[in-house]
């Protein structure tokens, strides 16, 4: 929850979205994120 807050990529969410959907994931993690800054329009940052 707290990552929505911030706006920071849950994969755990995505996991749990997956296994209610009744299908495998199609993103390892660092794909998800990286395509969740790609669809923000930013690149992940280290600091």
């Amino acid at each position: 929850m707290i990552r929505q807050v911030i706006g920071a990529p849950d994969y755990d969410t995505y996991l749990d979205h997956c296994r209610t959907a009744g299908h495998p994931p199609r993103l390892t993690q660092p794909e998800y994120v990286r395509e969740f800054f790609e669809r923000k329009g930013r690149a992940p940052r280290c600091c």
